[in-house]
């Protein structure tokens, strides 16, 4: 204890300081973009994109990844999914098509 004008100032002597867990940096930016791409021009970014999501989401939950990206990751989910169900739309789309153009021909002849 030390003597000041205002009084008896009393010290404490702290210990040690404990460390904050290391969280692993969030990949929000990398999987949003992977999900656009997925909407664009490659479905496999987006079966990328939604795995790593998964992943990332589940490391969040379980407090090991950085929670700050969390909108982002679920955005780019959403688009992967978005790109995949596009994708097979127009798979089966194209699949119709092509039937529907072998039966005019069968019949045209």
């Amino acid at each position: 204890m030390t003597d000041s004008p205002q009084g008896p100032i009393e010290t404490v002597e702290a210990g040690p300081v404990p460390q904050q867990q290391q969280l692993t940096p969030h990949r929000g930016t990398l999987v949003l973009v992977l999900g656009i791409l997925g909407i664009v021009c490659c479905f496999i970014c987006g079966i990328v994109a939604w795995v790593f999501a998964n992943t990332d989401l589940r490391e969040m939950d379980a407090g090991r990844m950085d929670p700050e990206g969390r909108g982002l990751t679920q955005a780019g989910k959403i688009c992967g999914i978005i790109g995949i169900v596009l994708a097979v739309l127009m798979i089966v789309i194209n699949l119709l098509m092509m039937m529907l153009a072998a039966g005019a021909g069968a019949m045209a002849r």
